[in-house]
């Protein structure tokens, strides 16, 4: 039977004319050669492991900023501010319809509440009942039938309906003038406007 030895190879086997019992001082340097290559390599390999962390780590330039900044060398300096040339070639009519009705809407509200306000600030004068005095004492009928007409009720129907008729004009002039508009500006180019960012 042939022994095999555990931890290295096998031993090769003895020349003719050898002596077996010679083998083993053979066996002994070859095993003592490998741990030597095994160990070289593994205190090899260990050093370049331990020297990859530092090469890969490479210092930051110097004219970079650490919170994320570029440098002073590179930041462009402004001259100033820009300047920017537009032309307004063409407005969307819709757009256009839906912007003056809401504020016609907004113009016809302050219509109705300013004919409120001075409607009693007119009353809280007594403006009305001293009119009305001059015509009892006149003594004309029909300019008393004028007073009727003054009544709170009566001027704020008065101010919804101019209020209604405001917010259904204001409407159609600024379609219509949205229409104008694109026409003209297909003619001449436009309306011309310079931009800056101050």
């Amino acid at each position: 039977m042939s022994s095999t030895t555990s931890g290295g190879p096998s031993a090769p086997p003895p020349p003719p004319g050898e002596d077996p019992g010679d083998t083993a001082p053979r066996t002994q340097s070859l095993r003592q050669s490998l741990s030597e290559r095994i160990g070289t390599q593994t205190a090899g390999s260990a050093e370049s492991a331990a020297d990859s962390p530092r090469t890969s780590a490479a210092p930051p330039p110097a004219d970079s900023d650490p919170a994320g900044g570029a440098g002073s060398a590179s930041r462009p300096v402004a001259a100033g501010p820009r300047k920017v040339r537009l032309s307004i070639s063409r407005v969307d009519p819709w757009s256009v319809m839906k912007l003056s009705f809401l504020l016609s809407v907004a113009i016809g509200i302050m219509i109705v509440v300013a004919f409120a306000v001075v409607w009693l600030i007119l009353d809280a004068m007594q403006l009305f009942a001293a009119v009305e005095d001059l015509l009892e004492s006149i003594g004309s009928e029909d300019f008393l039938a004028l007073m009727d007409y003054l009544e709170f009720d009566r001027v704020m129907s008065f101010a919804t309906i101019v209020a209604v008729f405001d917010v259904l004009l204001l409407t159609a002039l600024g379609t219509i003038m949205a229409f104008l508009y694109n026409i003209t500006a297909a003619l001449v180019g436009g309306l011309h406007m310079t931009l800056t960012d101050e």
